[in-house]
């Protein structure tokens, strides 16, 4: 696979988003919305239902298109250049999307071949990933007989297989026992150690507190408040002390107007 060039400068966010908007019809589900995710950041991005957080992720992977507003990953344009936006990026629905009568090993193989990335590295980052995620003892059974959270963990290693840039997981924790949840937390905070950019939505609070550099909230497709946990919790009054008292007391006068 062929890495397109990207800006030069530590100061290239991973992500930009201005004024991006999308509606489905009279509703908007994101309303101009302005976004910012440093490079080699683990963001958390927070919201209730219908907030537009899986909206605005599936339009920056390129799945939806906006209607209007700019999205610039490592400085690509990725409205333009969707080609070049997607070979550093993956996304990572809530519901697991693999091709069951293959094995881990298989799909694996097949993900990175779409990629073009080199055989022998693909076979070294497939047995590191499924070491790692608790899965080599199962690398020639099919997916098909596989429990939600072992599908879960294969949808992972897929998505991380050509090596991106910025990796969009839209609640990656569902279906995983602790161990299975502590696996993945541990890999995707090595990720952003060896430099990449995580975009992480989570009905979890306590996970995004623990892991994300810093947080945005958004409410009815516009962005509340971003920024670290000291930034929220003065941004709430700094009465607050969890995220979820934050959460709660940033969005409740959007649900008050609603």
């Amino acid at each position: 696979m062929t890495t397109p060039d990207l800006p030069a400068g530590a100061a290239t966010p991973a992500l930009a988003l201005r004024s991006l908007r999308k509606t489905f019809g009279p509703a908007v589900a994101v309303d101009s919305l302005d976004l910012t995710v440093q490079a080699g950041e683990f963001f958390a991005l927070l919201g209730p239902n219908g907030a537009g957080k899986t909206t605005t992720l599936r339009m920056v992977a390129g799945l939806l298109p906006a209607e209007s507003g700019e999205i610039e990953i490592f400085g690509i344009d990725a409205r333009r250049r969707q080609i070049d936006a997607k070979r550093i990026t993956a996304w990572l629905p809530d519901e697991p999307m693999l091709y069951d009568k293959l094995d881990p090993l298989e799909y694996l193989e097949f993900v990175a071949g779409l990629w073009g990335v080199d055989p022998a590295l693909a076979q070294t980052r497939a047995r590191d990933l499924l070491q790692t995620l608790d899965l080599w003892k199962h690398r020639n059974e099919r997916c098909e007989g596989f429990s939600r959270g072992m599908k879960q963990k294969v949808a992972l290693a897929g998505a991380l297989i050509h090596d991106p840039m910025l990796l969009m997981l839209d609640e990656p924790l569902t279906g995983l026992d602790a161990a299975a949840a502590r696996l993945v937390k541990d890999l995707l905070v090595d990720r952003t150690r060896a430099g990449r950019s995580i975009i992480l939505t989570t009905h979890i609070l306590e996970v995004a507190e623990r892991l994300a550099d810093r947080i945005g909230i958004i409410h009815s497709g516009r962005l509340v408040a971003q920024g670290s946990m000291e930034e929220l919790r003065a941004a709430a009054g700094g009465a607050h002390s969890s995220l979820e008292d934050v959460f709660l007391e940033l969005t409740r006068p959007m649900e008050q107007a609603a």
